[in-house]
């Protein structure tokens, strides 16, 4: 599992290690793991290290040191490194030094002094131009906002020229704690981060600067409980999957409820049995309107046209979609005493009070049109703050809330780390898609998972499902739900 932590408490981790350590020897740690890391991009984009061109983007701080001191070491290597200083009386003093013993040269941009068209001198874009490899150490992780006047030409630039990007812990601009963008930032090709992930390297929309991302250890003393987020990997998921026992049947694996679809929107119907039935659960009862459609496309379902109380006993139930102005429904599935996952149509139709009164386990999977409505504020506020979004939808309605998106993300009611989950795909954006996911973390939930659980479970086989599903070109939410028991075994190593 990767887990990623707070600027504070990376901060006073630091603190505590850099105490018991030689003075400079943490920083000399990451910059040590960060040479190494552009050392192996230079072999890949220009043979060697030996003769290439190494452009270090400095700003003031602890940042631009491990930039410098990397630097140096490139620099000892061969390689032929200019430092272009962003805030030239600010820069790290010892790492300065480092890099002009090891053959380094500086160029100085000094955004107090000139105005940002002046300040990136003809010289530093030149260099960026001709570079192989572009080192970002302009802001640290303790940065707010885009990125200063000053470095927006350096960053264009770099963006421009056919070096690999390397941001040093995180891209300048972007915020460490919360993944939110305000401005200007650098686009990386590869972020190297020391300790632990930081939340914007692992949640939209800064996720989308990061590229591939490397962790350096450096030996930060870390508590598990203090974790923000966390990301399942594939021995995480398959230790929640659920395996039948000998003695199973279809009752004793769970029985999930789908009450879906309408006149108008059938297919939501059968598509959220058709997730519902590759989810683990022993059996699939259907309540609704679209039963035949159904019964014709799955005829393992138990199909029922007696209302949710009345359709036999279930363990979990999912409720929306498609469901159009079916508040009643909505109303007593909410009532019922079991595991309710509630998506698209059920969320706009689902009485506040009654979710917050609701005893038993309860998973909400809006995208973000939907959380900007249940939050009452606009789609793009959601976009930009996806983190604080789905905490506060999670507080607000006392349930489990599961936020779709290219990093999904699920919260608990009372707290605790955020899991996070990136394994889609941009096919995923397709009608019914949303529909197979409901249907599948209502069938986890039926098997007995807890609700953080099974929306986790689900966003990740549901992803993996995705790209096996497209293979990069165009697929169907029918042909996502078809490729779940391949993600299923590719997770378990069958």
């Amino acid at each position: 599992m990767r887990t990623a932590y707070s600027v504070e408490t990376v901060r006073n981790a630091e603190r505590e290690l850099m105490a018991r350590l030689p003075e400079g020897a943490l920083m000399q740690r990451a910059a040590a793991g960060l040479a190494a890391a552009c050392a192996e991009v230079l072999g890949r984009v220009a043979g060697r290290v030996y003769g290439s061109r190494v452009v270090l983007l400095v700003g003031s701080g602890d940042n631009g040191g491990d930039a410098l001191y990397a630097g140096a070491r490139l620099a000892r290597r061969g390689a032929g490194v200019t430092a272009v200083l962003l805030a030239p009386e600010r820069a790290h003093g010892a790492g300065l030094a480092a890099l002009r013993r090891a053959g380094g040269r500086t160029l100085e941009t000094d955004a107090a002094a000139a105005p940002a068209s002046a300040s990136a001198s003809a010289s530093a874009l030149e260099r960026i131009a001709r570079a192989d490899l572009v080192l970002d150490g302009i802001v640290g992780i303790g940065g707010k906002g885009g990125l200063r006047e000053a470095a927006v030409p350096l960053a264009d630039a770099a963006a421009r020229s056919r070096a690999t990007v390397v941001a040093v812990d995180l891209p300048s601009g972007v915020d460490a704690d919360t993944g939110q963008v305000r401005g200007d930032v650098i686009r990386a090709d590869l972020t190297v981060t020391f300790g632990t992930h930081k939340p914007g390297l692992l949640i939209d929309p800064a996720r989308e600067y990061t590229g591939a991302v490397r962790l350096v250890d450096i030996g930060l003393p870390l508590p598990a409980e203090a974790a923000e987020l966390e990301a399942l990997q594939h021995a995480d998921v398959a230790r929640l999957l659920p395996v039948p026992a000998a003695e199973s049947d279809k009752y004793r694996r769970g029985v999930v409820g789908i009450a879906a679809g309408s006149a108008r929107y059938p297919g939501a119907a059968v598509l959220a049995v058709a997730g519902a039935l590759r989810g683990g659960a022993g059996a699939v009862r259907y309540v609704g309107p679209a039963g035949d459609a159904v019964i014709a496309r799955f005829p393992e379902t138990l199909v029922s046209d007696r209302g949710p109380k009345r359709a036999g006993r279930v363990q979990a139930w999912v409720v929306g979609p498609g469901a159009g102005d079916d508040a009643a429904t909505v109303a007593e599935v909410l009532a019922a005493q079991v595991p309710v996952l509630i998506d698209a149509d059920g969320l706009r139709l689902a009485d506040a009070d009654a979710v917050r009164a609701r005893t038993a386990p309860t998973l909400m999977t809006p995208h973000a049109g939907e959380a900007a409505a249940l939050l009452g504020v606009s789609r793009e506020e959601v976009e930009g703050a996806r983190l604080t979004s789905v905490r506060e939808l999670a507080a607000r309605y006392g349930a489990t809330v599961l936020l779709k998106g290219s990093t999904t993300l699920v919260a608990a009611p009372d707290g605790g780390p955020v899991r996070v989950n990136a394994t889609g795909t941009s096919w995923l954006a397709t009608a019914g898609s949303g529909d197979v996911l409901s249907g599948l973390a209502g069938s986890l939930l039926a098997t007995g998972l807890p609700a953080l659980d099974a929306g986790s479970a689900a966003a990740y086989l549901h992803g993996l499902a995705g790209r096996f599903a497209s293979q990069g070109a165009p697929a169907g939410a029918h042909d996502v739900a078809g490729a779940i028991p391949r993600a299923w075994r590719n997770v378990r190593g069958d």
